[in-house]
């Protein structure tokens, strides 16, 4: 797919965080990575949906989460 090379990247990444002591970082760019995965996943099956997903397709958040 086009776009795998950015998990790669996400994994380079956690790597380099885990390495240096970065632990926060580290469980921040696994939930970053699995984020990407469901949207690359997603779009190469032509869905709009995915994590926070804002287009026409799916409509539009106008509004922050948990906002009244």
């Amino acid at each position: 797919m086009a776009h795998d090379w950015i998990i790669d990247v996400l994994t380079d990444l956690k790597t380099f965080a885990r390495s240096n002591g970065f632990a926060s970082l580290a469980e921040h760019l696994d939930d970053t990575q699995m984020v990407a995965q469901i949207e690359i996943a997603s779009h190469a099956k032509g869905m709009a949906c995915g994590i926070g997903t804002n287009d026409a397709v799916a409509g539009r958040h106008t509004a922050a989460v948990g906002m009244r």
